[in-house]
Order: C-alpha cells, then structure tokens, then sequence
C-alpha cells in the first residue's frame, strides 16, 4: 500500500570540502522556493538565522498547510516529502503565500533516507529546533479480508516511520530545547470500523509519544500530537484503493463496509475542516510557550475524542461507532 567521524589531521580544510561537496550534491535535490525564485537556498540559509522545523509529508494536506504557516510566522521551514516531483502544489502554495521553504527528498520508511535528511538539515543550518512528523497513509480495510503483510505496510508508514524520524533527531532537538510535534488521528484515541490496521497504528504513536513526553521533557524536549479529525479532500485521495472495488470484494461484509462509507465520505464532503485550519493546532503545538501534549484540530475533534476519554468501560464508543455500519 500507498502508502562519521574525521580524523584530525587537515580536518579543518577537509570539512570545508566536505561542506562543498554536500551543497554541490544537495542542491540537486532540493530548492527554495519564494517570490524570488533567483535566490538560492543556500544564501537565504545566511540571510535568515531563524529556528529550523523540519516537517514531513508536505505534498499536500496539513503539511503542506502547516510548511507555509510555519515559514509565515517566521520559520526556516525544510518541506520534505517521498517525491520531490510531487511539490507542484507545494511550490505554488509557498509562492502565493510569499514565503521561501527549502523542499527535500525523505522516505519516512527509509532509515537512510531519514539519516540523510536530518544531517543535511544539521550541516547546512547548524541546528534543528522543530520536527513536524505529519507523512502517513491512510488505510481501509478488515482484518478477514486482508493480509497480515499489508497490516505491517501500515504500521511501517504510520508508526515506524514517526520512530526513524523522531530518532534521528532527538540528539539535535535536546541541543536546542526543540518541540517534536505528530501529527495522529482521532482515530489514535477511538477505533473505527473497517479502520484496524490505520487505527492500531496511531494508537501506538498515541501511546509511543505519551510515554516519551515525560522522558524528552526531562531532558528539554516538549513533545505534542495533534489529532484532526476529517480534513477535506484527504480520505478518498489517501487511502489508495477504489472504493467500489473495495466494495465488491467485501464478501459477507459489504453491507456494513457500504454503510461505513457512505457516512464517512458524507462526512469528509460535507463537514470537513480544511488543511488550514487544521494546521493552526499544528502551529500552536510548535510556536506557543507551553503547549499541551494533545490537541485537537476542531471543537468535533474534541467532543469526539472526549467520547474516549470518559468511557471507562467501552461501552460510549461501541454505541457510537456501530451506528457507523448499519
């Protein structure tokens, strides 16, 4: 599913070749965008000592909405994504907003992809003070119906790609007091039908990074979720699958996967926050002076995932989410 250490012998002459070698190298994969597009992304790395985010999954969506929020607000923002042949939106977005990003290559799934990405952060700028982990893919499907293997596939994307990440720079965000900021799901805090695989995978970022907070705090790191809800045009685009092949394939569970789907896609078109204005949590959760940990996107978000939070035997959040299905 879509889804080292130098010796120090001439050590100072040898880091400035090394330096050079990863501009020459890094420059043709990754570019700045702004209303000035002449400029390069290594001179605005001089122009502009601001703090470092690094954020993930910037193609479209949230991320994208909350590269160009950050950069507005004054944030040397390093956009990445899978593919850096999908920035068009992205660069457009940046180019309507007036701000410059520095869009990179990086696979959440890829550890060296991951390495790679966070020490050129750490070379060309000298430090990172903000990880946004916002790359995920969404998922549909039931347990009898699918393989074991594509469950891992999601839990790769979803979980241990936040983990390669988070990982990586943790060192550079002690350094600086930096905020590691993910972006989860309410389907981190309630289990959805037809949702199994996408949920036990939030549900672990959810239970990961609460656990981690109390840790990186002791050591100056503030950790956040940020939990959307529905988010307009994201659901169908990002689940990868055909709805109606989906549904003809359900076998004894077609009428329940009928009735999950035309409630949810109803919700997403009718009733679905936009990108932007679910990126303002994200920006709270990274520019406020003492975030919470949880935050949600929109007032639904918080009366949905309270459902949750006060339903100490199950029973609320069964009642609720079997009305989904019929």
């Amino acid at each position: 599913m879509p889804m080292v250490c130098v010796h120090a012998l001439n050590c100072a002459a040898l880091h400035q070749v090394l330096q050079h070698a990863r501009h020459q190298l890094g420059t043709a994969e990754r570019f700045a965008m702004s209303s000035h597009p002449t400029h390069s992304s290594q001179a605005s790395h001089t122009s502009h000592p601001s703090k470092v985010v690094l954020i993930t999954g910037t193609s479209s969506g949230i991320g994208l909405a909350a590269a160009v929020a950050a950069a507005r607000a004054g944030w040397q923002v390093v956009a990445t994504l899978r593919d850096t042949g999908r920035a068009g939106a992205l660069r457009k977005a940046a180019e309507e907003a007036g701000v410059e990003l520095d869009v990179r290559q990086l696979d959440v799934t890829d550890e060296r992809s991951v390495a790679t990405a966070v020490d050129g952060v750490i070379a060309d700028y000298g430090r990172l003070d903000a990880v946004i982990n916002n790359a995920g893919a969404g998922h549909l499907g039931t347990l009898e119906n699918e393989s074991v293997a594509e469950v891992r596939t999601v839990m790769e994307v979803n979980f241990f790609g936040v983990l390669h990440v988070s990982k990586a720079a943790l060192p550079h965000l002690r350094a600086t007091g930096g905020r590691l900021i993910t972006v989860t799901s309410v389907g981190g805090v309630i289990g959805q039908p037809f949702n199994e695989a996408y949920c036990a995978a939030k549900f672990a970022v959810e239970g990961y990074m609460e656990s981690l907070a109390p840790v990186a705090a002791r050591l100056g790191v503030t950790v956040s979720v940020v939990e959307p809800g529905a988010v307009a045009t994201e659901f169908v685009n990002n689940i990868g699958v055909d709805l109606a092949d989906e549904v003809a394939a359900a076998g004894p569970y077609v009428d329940a996967l009928q009735a999950y789907l035309d409630r949810t896609v109803a919700q997403f078109h009718g009733s679905a926050q936009t990108p932007d204005e679910a990126a303002v949590a994200v920006l709270e959760a990274l520019t406020a002076d003492r975030p919470a940990f949880r935050l949600q996107t929109s007032d639904w978000a918080r009366q949905f995932t309270g459902t949750k939070l006060t339903d100490l035997d199950g029973s609320a959040v069964l009642g609720l989410t079997s009305g989904w299905i019929g």
